[in-house]
């Protein structure tokens, strides 16, 4: 369990996954939780249903917790960092949410020396199966990071990566479930043209996604392990494996992280 304060400066979907998530796992208690937010009625609501602090502004929060999470968009950091730069003193320090926003960017706002740790979370962190890098700023230590780390292991599973991997992570895990969806929506749509009804397909699509991905995560084999071990010579399954294969499906999936990765570069 965490004893120190933690002020939440925005509540969208992603900072409320959060907020719910360490509530439900009982990491912070609500009373050393605090937020702010622009969406007044959503702070209020969170606030009575979670048990934890509504504040007004962003410098009354800072001056009152420990740890600062930054959960606004990118273009937001400039305008909210300004406002809590002279509340920052030390020990406190910050988390960086904010996708593309280096912590070195971050910390040009900041009095000097200031720990800065950025995380870059994914979507299902909303159903608590996120997957979150996590990278040290210049002043973040192992204590810092490890804090992060069980912060985000309430939402799902986290690794800690060098900074300069951000673009790859974005790409991957970032935009990741968009790919998966993707699939998933191929798969039912094949089954629907083959007289599944959309309902019906679009269940065992996902729970098939869902049950090999389960299957990975506690076995540790290898993916080509697994494949191999689902495909019978001459069967259904290499059938279809052979028409992936020739389509590109593989070298099209590599291609799509790659040009994703070079995107957030450019937007960074």
């Amino acid at each position: 369990m965490i004893d120190e304060r933690i002020g939440f400066i925005g509540i969208g979907n992603m900072g409320e996954a959060l907020l719910r998530g360490i509530i439900v796992s009982k990491l912070i208690m609500p009373s050393l939780i605090y937020a702010s937010d622009v969406d007044k009625k959503k702070l209020e609501k969170l606030a009575v249903d979670l048990g934890i602090n509504a504040l007004e502004n962003n410098q009354e929060l800072a001056k009152r917790c420990d740890i600062i999470l930054l959960a606004v968009k990118p273009d937001i950091v400039k305008i909210v960092l300004p406002q809590i730069s002279d509340s920052l003193i030390s020990p406190k320090w910050i988390i960086s949410i904010a996708a593309g926003v280096s912590t070195s960017v971050i910390e040009s706002f900041l009095p000097s020396e200031t720990p800065v740790v950025r995380v870059m979370p994914n979507t299902p962190a909303m159903v608590g199966e996120g997957m979150s890098a996590i990278s040290a700023g210049s002043y973040a230590n192992d204590g810092h990071l490890e804090k992060a780390r069980q912060i985000f292991n309430a939402v799902g599973k986290t690794i800690i990566v060098q900074e300069k991997l951000m673009d790859v992570v974005t790409a991957l895990s970032g935009s990741g479930p968009a790919y998966v969806f993707l699939i998933i929506e191929a798969l039912t749509d094949a089954g629907v043209q083959l007289g599944l009804s959309r309902q019906d397909s679009l269940l065992m699509a996902t729970q098939t996604v869902f049950g090999s991905s389960k299957m990975l995560l506690e076995t540790n084999e290898h993916p080509a392990v697994l494949k191999n071990k689902v495909t019978s010579p001459g069967g259904t399954t290499a059938a279809g494996l052979y028409e992936l294969e020739k389509k590109g499906v593989r070298s099209a999936i590599i291609d799509a992280v790659i040009s994703a990765t070079n995107r957030s570069k450019q937007l960074s």
